[in-house]
């Protein structure tokens, strides 16, 4: 497909955004092909697999009578700090792992009435490694910094000679790699079968374990069930036969279903490939669904992975692997490393890390100086204190518990609460209607609670003053805020990710009243913690700076959805040349082309009329960042 294209690079300031997830793209089967394009063995292996399989299914319809745990190795592949994601989020996704596998994930009882029969727990566990393949104590995290900025599926992250780490051993470890996936990729897995090198599944960073760092609407760690899912040797439920009800999962409890789901449909039945009247059985984790959509694994899907696991199954060996094990005659320590977030008025978030043979963990918290230490028993590595007192500081220390030993006390730290007791003054100011008209050059402060809150404000420039400012911070929560033109329409935005301040630059010459929203991302809100709002004007345009560690802002495409055109702005802090591509909802690269950036803001339109209407996914990078963001055409 070619377009035709009108490229306008014009310095023009724009708010940054949320980083807009791909629709959901699992490389799995990518990664199949080009195995059996390349290693003549594996599909040897792979036919000799699934004849395997298929006999133990049918000479063990009970399956195994015990619960196999599986040592995890993650391998955390970073060049920029946001992608060298907590231990904390590594752990969650640990759990959620745990609990999808054995069907106690707490969405368990959305499945539909007509699949509950059929749901399983599929009897498989997962722990973080104690021991490395040398013998020596570890804590199943291995962290390795990379001058790559994003890896493919071409197996790189998974070699230390291409920017990567190299895999432990597949016949004792799940590696997990983690890593910032181009592309649109979620996901990919290697199947039994394949290279020893090789082996495990990759995750994007930004779609791994539960909340936290994690984006919507794959922020509940199901990219990794569903990888792990492949890698036990399960398929995709639709046969991955484009949409021709000729394929198979290879899974008699999975209704035949003619291709993917995106979105969720829940509770509504999809019916395709004459499979009514329940349809698609969307909530599958091997369905393409939003994590929130997904919640179970068949009974026939359980037996393809007991097959793998049986003795002379492809991964057995894992069932006599030491990986849980911590080696004899280690110590118990304390966390080294730990800290303070999300702090409020009332709360704050302490975190720490994993440590080898530890049963439990023991935090102790005081009002500084006060000598009256609380104490909290813990299984997880983080812990949420509530009832804190307002603009108040507090110190804190952890030990661990052992199997036979108590570790001595960490180091103490320190963090101050908030100050709390904010009152509004602007409430009712919910609604674009009924903005609260506030004074330029001054600061506002005011609440967003409870969660759903918005708050509307309005403000005048003059022809001497045209230039605007707007600033957003002291952030108890992840706010947003948006400016709104003298029409009435959207001019300018500040999305970014967490609490760091949000500032909009917009130099204008249009004169009028200007309207400001000011909202919490995803339900965020703070009932005691107040934001400030402050609006400058001047004679001389802003000059926009971005936040730290970033080195462009993240991608803006206006209009959305769009018809003729669409125009994609960014903000980049040197001189360089960016790439720009288009992918469509199929995966089909329609557009790429190299364009050069000025430091400063930038503007680029393009024509998408020869594009049939959709969804699509757009991909802006330089050598040192990218951003992505997704966008329909209507039509």
């Amino acid at each position: 497909m070619r377009l035709r294209i009108a490229l306008v690079i014009i310095p023009l300031l724009a708010g940054s955004t949320h980083a807009q997830p791909p629709v959901r793209q699992c490389g799995t089967m990518e990664v199949d092909r080009q195995l059996r394009l390349t290693d003549p063995e594996y599909a040897k292996n792979r036919e000799s697999i699934e004849l395997f399989t298929q006999k133990w299914i049918q000479e063990n319809p009970a399956g195994l009578r015990n619960v196999v745990t599986i040592p995890v190795v993650f391998h955390v592949v970073y060049n920029t700090t946001a992608e060298n994601i907590s231990d904390a989020q590594l752990m969650s996704q640990l759990d959620v792992l745990n609990e999808d596998f054995r069907r106690l994930n707490p969405d368990a009882g959305s499945t539909r009435a007509g699949f509950a029969a059929v749901a399983a727990d599929c009897e498989i566990e997962f722990c973080l490694a104690q021991r490395d393949p040398n013998g020596n104590p570890t804590n199943g995290i291995v962290r390795v910094y990379t001058t790559k900025t994003s890896f493919n599926s071409n197996n790189d992250v998974k070699k230390s000679a291409t920017g990567g780490s190299d895999a432990w051993d597949r016949n004792s470890y799940l590696n997990i790699w983690v890593c910032d996936l181009t592309g649109g990729l979620l996901g990919y897995a290697q199947f039994p079968g394949g290279p020893a090198a090789t082996d495990g599944i990759v995750i994007d960073y930004a779609y791994t374990g539960r909340g936290g760092s994690a984006l919507p609407p794959y922020h509940l760690g199901r990219t990794a069930t569903h990888e792990v899912g492949h890698w036990l040797n399960v398929f995709h439920i639709w046969g991955d036969d484009g949409n021709s009800c000729g394929g198979s999962d290879l899974v008699s409890d999975t209704p035949n279903q003619a291709d993917e789901t995106y979105g969720c449909p829940l509770p509504a039945a999809r019916i395709s490939c004459s499979n009514g009247p329940d349809g698609d059985q969307y909530e599958n984790y091997m369905d393409y669904t939003d994590d929130a959509c997904m919640n179970l694994f068949t009974l026939g899907q359980k037996a393809r992975m007991q097959a793998v696991l049986a003795p002379g199954g492809a991964r057995a060996s894992l069932l006599s692997s030491l990986g849980c094990l911590p080696p004899s005659g280690f110590s118990c320590l304390a966390p080294s490393t730990f800290s303070a977030s999300s702090i409020t008025a009332s709360s704050a978030v302490i975190s720490w890390s994993a440590v080898t043979g530890a049963t439990s963990y023991q935090l102790q918290y005081e009002v500084a100086g006060s000598g009256n230490w609380q104490s909290i028993t813990t299984g997880a590595v983080s812990y949420t204190l509530t009832g804190l007192t307002a603009a108040t500081t507090y110190n804190y220390r952890l030990q661990t518990t052992c199997d036979t030993a108590i570790s001595s006390w960490s180091a103490t730290a320190s963090f101050t609460t908030l100050s709390g007791n904010c009152t509004d003054p602007y409430e009712n100011n919910n609604s674009k209607n009924s903005p609260a008209s506030i004074a330029t050059g001054v600061d506002h402060k005011a609440l967003i609670s409870p969660s759903g809150d918005v708050d509307w404000y309005s403000f005048s420039n003059t022809s001497s003053a045209k230039n605007i400012q707007v600033q957003l911070t002291s952030l108890p929560a992840d706010y947003d805020v948006r400016l709104y033109g003298p029409s009435g329409s959207l001019v300018a935005s500040s999305l970014i990710r967490g609490t760091g301040n949000e500032t909009i630059n917009y130099n204008t010459g249009v004169v009028g009243t200007y309207k400001i929203k000011v909202n919490g991302f995803n339900g965020a809100h703070n009932a005691v913690s107040c934001y400030t709002l402050r609006v400058n004007l001047s004679s001389s345009p802003f000059r926009g700076e971005l936040p730290v560690p970033f080195s462009a802002a993240e991608l803006v495409i206006v209009p959305n959805p769009a018809n003729e055109f669409i125009t994609v702005w960014s903000e980049w802090t040197e001189e360089t040349t960016v790439e720009l591509r288009i992918w469509d909802m199929l995966g089909r690269e329609v557009l790429t082309m190299s364009v050069p950036a000025q430091e400063g803001p930038n503007r680029w339109q393009i024509a998408t009329h020869e594009l049939p209407a959709g969804r699509y996914l757009a991909d802006l990078r330089s050598s040192r960042s990218h951003a992505h963001a997704v966008f329909w055409i209507v039509r």
